[in-house]
Protein backbone atom coordinates (compact mmCIF):
# COMPACT_ATOMS: atom_id res chain seq x y z
CA UNK A 1 0.00 0.00 0.00
CA UNK A 2 1.35 3.41 -0.94
CA UNK A 3 2.09 6.17 1.53
CA UNK A 4 -0.74 8.35 0.17
CA UNK A 5 -3.39 5.64 0.62
CA UNK A 6 -2.11 4.81 4.10
CA UNK A 7 -2.24 8.49 5.07
CA UNK A 8 -5.82 8.83 3.73
CA UNK A 9 -6.89 5.73 5.69
CA UNK A 10 -5.24 6.97 8.88
CA UNK A 11 -6.94 10.37 8.61
CA UNK A 12 -10.31 8.75 7.89
CA UNK A 13 -9.90 6.34 10.81
CA UNK A 14 -9.07 9.20 13.15
CA UNK A 15 -12.07 11.27 12.02
CA UNK A 16 -14.44 8.32 12.23
CA UNK A 17 -13.17 7.39 15.69
CA UNK A 18 -13.82 10.95 16.83
CA UNK A 19 -17.37 10.70 15.46
CA UNK A 20 -17.97 7.52 17.50
CA UNK A 21 -16.45 9.09 20.63
CA UNK A 22 -18.65 12.15 20.21
CA UNK A 23 -21.71 9.95 19.74
CA UNK A 24 -20.97 7.99 22.91
CA UNK A 25 -20.38 11.23 24.82
CA UNK A 26 -23.67 12.73 23.65
CA UNK A 27 -25.59 9.53 24.39
CA UNK A 28 -24.21 9.44 27.93
CA UNK A 29 -26.14 12.67 28.52
CA UNK A 30 -29.42 11.09 27.41
CA UNK A 31 -30.90 9.63 30.55
CA UNK A 32 -32.37 6.18 30.39
CA UNK A 33 -34.35 6.06 33.61
CA UNK A 34 -31.28 5.44 35.73
CA UNK A 35 -29.44 8.18 37.58
CA UNK A 36 -26.02 8.92 36.14
CA UNK A 37 -23.54 11.66 37.06
CA UNK A 38 -23.13 12.30 33.31
CA UNK A 39 -26.69 13.71 33.31
CA UNK A 40 -25.32 16.85 34.99
CA UNK A 41 -22.21 17.24 32.80
CA UNK A 42 -23.51 20.24 30.87
CA UNK A 43 -24.55 22.25 33.93
CA UNK A 44 -22.64 25.44 34.71
CA UNK A 45 -22.88 27.16 38.08
CA UNK A 46 -22.30 30.83 38.92
CA UNK A 47 -19.14 30.49 41.01
CA UNK A 48 -18.01 33.91 42.24
CA UNK A 49 -19.23 35.61 39.06
CA UNK A 50 -17.80 33.00 36.67
CA UNK A 51 -19.86 30.29 35.00
CA UNK A 52 -18.04 27.11 36.06
CA UNK A 53 -18.84 23.46 35.18
CA UNK A 54 -20.60 21.70 38.07
CA UNK A 55 -17.96 18.97 38.18
CA UNK A 56 -15.32 21.62 39.01
CA UNK A 57 -17.07 22.76 42.20
CA UNK A 58 -18.88 19.64 43.42
CA UNK A 59 -18.83 15.87 43.55
CA UNK A 60 -21.77 14.06 41.93
CA UNK A 61 -22.55 10.50 43.02
CA UNK A 62 -25.33 7.95 42.63
CA UNK A 63 -26.12 6.14 45.89
CA UNK A 64 -28.91 4.20 44.14
CA UNK A 65 -30.32 3.96 40.57
CA UNK A 66 -32.96 6.65 41.21
CA UNK A 67 -30.95 9.28 43.12
CA UNK A 68 -28.17 11.74 42.41
CA UNK A 69 -26.32 13.41 45.26
CA UNK A 70 -24.37 16.61 44.62
CA UNK A 71 -21.90 17.51 47.35
CA UNK A 72 -20.46 20.98 46.83
CA UNK A 73 -16.94 21.55 48.11
CA UNK A 74 -18.13 24.82 49.62
CA UNK A 75 -21.47 24.52 51.46
CA UNK A 76 -22.55 28.07 50.63
CA UNK A 77 -22.58 27.02 46.93
CA UNK A 78 -25.50 24.58 47.44
CA UNK A 79 -28.13 27.21 46.60
CA UNK A 80 -26.30 28.19 43.40
CA UNK A 81 -25.99 24.49 42.46
CA UNK A 82 -29.73 23.93 43.03
CA UNK A 83 -30.56 27.02 40.98
CA UNK A 84 -28.29 25.93 38.11
CA UNK A 85 -29.88 22.45 38.03
CA UNK A 86 -33.37 23.98 37.92
CA UNK A 87 -32.38 26.43 35.16
CA UNK A 88 -30.86 23.61 33.09
CA UNK A 89 -34.43 22.44 32.43
CA UNK A 90 -33.61 18.73 32.69
CA UNK A 91 -36.91 17.87 34.38
CA UNK A 92 -35.12 17.32 37.68
CA UNK A 93 -36.17 18.77 41.04
CA UNK A 94 -33.19 19.29 43.36
CA UNK A 95 -33.70 19.23 47.14
CA UNK A 96 -31.15 21.15 49.23
CA UNK A 97 -30.87 19.75 52.78
CA UNK A 98 -28.05 22.05 53.89
CA UNK A 99 -25.29 19.44 53.42
CA UNK A 100 -25.92 18.10 49.93
CA UNK A 101 -28.32 18.53 47.01
CA UNK A 102 -30.43 15.41 46.50
CA UNK A 103 -32.07 14.81 43.14
CA UNK A 104 -34.67 12.08 42.69
CA UNK A 105 -34.73 10.91 39.09
CA UNK A 106 -38.36 10.30 38.09
CA UNK A 107 -39.49 7.26 36.12
CA UNK A 108 -39.76 7.85 32.38
CA UNK A 109 -43.15 7.77 30.71
CA UNK A 110 -43.60 5.79 27.51
CA UNK A 111 -43.88 9.01 25.50
CA UNK A 112 -40.67 10.39 27.05
CA UNK A 113 -38.89 7.11 26.27
CA UNK A 114 -39.90 7.41 22.61
CA UNK A 115 -38.67 11.03 22.53
CA UNK A 116 -35.33 10.01 24.03
CA UNK A 117 -35.07 7.16 21.54
CA UNK A 118 -35.65 9.61 18.67
CA UNK A 119 -32.96 11.87 20.10
CA UNK A 120 -30.54 8.95 20.30
CA UNK A 121 -31.26 8.03 16.67
CA UNK A 122 -30.76 11.67 15.64
CA UNK A 123 -27.34 11.67 17.36
CA UNK A 124 -26.56 8.46 15.49
CA UNK A 125 -27.42 10.14 12.21
CA UNK A 126 -25.07 13.03 13.05
CA UNK A 127 -22.30 10.47 13.60
CA UNK A 128 -23.08 8.83 10.25
CA UNK A 129 -22.86 12.21 8.52
CA UNK A 130 -19.42 12.76 10.10
CA UNK A 131 -18.33 9.30 8.96
CA UNK A 132 -19.53 9.96 5.41
CA UNK A 133 -17.70 13.28 5.43
CA UNK A 134 -14.47 11.55 6.48
CA UNK A 135 -15.00 8.98 3.71
CA UNK A 136 -15.53 11.75 1.16
CA UNK A 137 -12.34 13.52 2.22
CA UNK A 138 -10.32 10.28 2.03
CA UNK A 139 -11.67 9.48 -1.43
CA UNK A 140 -10.91 13.02 -2.63
CA UNK A 141 -7.36 12.68 -1.30
CA UNK A 142 -6.90 9.35 -3.10
CA UNK A 143 -8.29 10.77 -6.37
CA UNK A 144 -5.92 13.72 -6.13
CA UNK A 145 -3.03 11.35 -5.44
CA UNK A 146 -4.03 9.34 -8.52
CA UNK A 147 -3.90 12.52 -10.61
CA UNK A 148 -0.45 13.16 -9.15
CA UNK A 149 0.84 9.76 -10.25
CA UNK A 150 -0.58 7.09 -7.91
CA UNK A 151 -1.18 3.87 -9.91
CA UNK A 152 -4.84 3.20 -10.71
CA UNK A 153 -4.90 -0.25 -9.07
CA UNK A 154 -3.54 1.23 -5.80
CA UNK A 155 -6.16 3.98 -5.96
CA UNK A 156 -8.96 1.41 -6.46
CA UNK A 157 -7.57 -0.68 -3.61
CA UNK A 158 -7.48 2.43 -1.39
CA UNK A 159 -11.05 3.32 -2.28
CA UNK A 160 -12.17 -0.21 -1.39
CA UNK A 161 -10.36 0.00 1.95
CA UNK A 162 -11.97 3.38 2.70
CA UNK A 163 -15.41 1.90 1.98
CA UNK A 164 -14.69 -1.10 4.24
CA UNK A 165 -13.61 1.29 6.98
CA UNK A 166 -16.79 3.33 6.51
CA UNK A 167 -18.95 0.21 6.69
CA UNK A 168 -17.19 -0.93 9.87
CA UNK A 169 -17.75 2.42 11.60
CA UNK A 170 -21.38 2.56 10.46
CA UNK A 171 -21.92 -0.87 12.06
CA UNK A 172 -20.36 0.51 15.23
CA UNK A 173 -22.84 3.42 15.19
CA UNK A 174 -25.69 0.92 14.79
CA UNK A 175 -24.39 -1.10 17.76
CA UNK A 176 -24.07 1.96 19.99
CA UNK A 177 -27.54 3.24 19.04
CA UNK A 178 -29.25 -0.13 19.51
CA UNK A 179 -27.60 -0.55 22.93
CA UNK A 180 -28.77 2.92 24.00
CA UNK A 181 -32.23 2.30 22.54
CA UNK A 182 -32.51 -0.91 24.51
CA UNK A 183 -31.34 0.92 27.63
CA UNK A 184 -33.92 3.69 27.12
CA UNK A 185 -36.82 1.33 26.45
CA UNK A 186 -36.05 -1.00 29.38
CA UNK A 187 -38.38 -0.21 32.25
Amino acid sequence: MSEEVKMALDEATESMTKAIDHLENELSKVRAGKASPAMLDGIRVDYYGSMTPLKNIANVSTPDPRTLVVQAWEKHMLDAVSKAIMEANLGLNPQNNGDVVIISVPMLTEERRRDLSKRAHAEGEHARVSIRSARHEALQFIKQAQKDGLPEDEAKSGETKVQELTDRFNRKVDEVISAKDKDIMTI
